[in-house]
């Protein structure tokens, strides 16, 4: 144990970055434990449409969504989405899978989701990043016009 207090003091910095990584990875496993939703690949995405009624949810903004998206998905920004859940209250009883652009966003609105009593939902790992590096299909919306 004196050689345990004595490599703290004389290494603290490392001592103290490896508590640090110690309680990122408690804190890591318990919310994956008590999470409420699965995790989803972009290949996993398009086997669960491909068998079952599914509804994708795009949370990234408005500008994103233009850009490229799933086809048929559903755009409701995470950052509007307190005010506009009810708009899902149809798709309760489908598989809801959600995405952003990199799948940073995404863990609040299933969190949101889960919270309002919806079951099936999944989390796009990697976002539409990882869908489009997969080479999957995606829609783009064109600007209109101005004459």
């Amino acid at each position: 144990m004196d050689r345990l207090i004595e490599f703290a003091t004389n290494h603290w910095v490392l001592f103290a970055s490896m508590a640090v990584i110690l309680y990122l990875l408690i804190q890591d496993f318990f919310e994956s434990a008590t999470r409420k939703y699965q995790l989803t690949s972009a290949v996993g995405a398009v086997g669960l449409m491909n068998s079952k009624e599914v509804t994708i949810l795009d949370v990234r903004e408005p500008s994103e969504h233009i850009k490229s998206h799933i086809e048929d998905s559903l755009n409701i920004p995470v950052t509007k989405f307190d005010t506009r859940i009810n708009e899902l209250d149809e798709h309760r009883d489908k598989i809801i899978i959600v995405t952003c652009q990199s799948g940073t966003r995404s863990p609040e609105a299933c969190k949101k989701l889960a919270k309002a009593g919806f079951e099936n939902i999944y989390l796009l790992s990697g976002g539409m990043q990882g869908w489009e590096d997969l080479n999957l299909p995606i829609r783009k919306k064109r600007p209109k016009h101005r004459k």
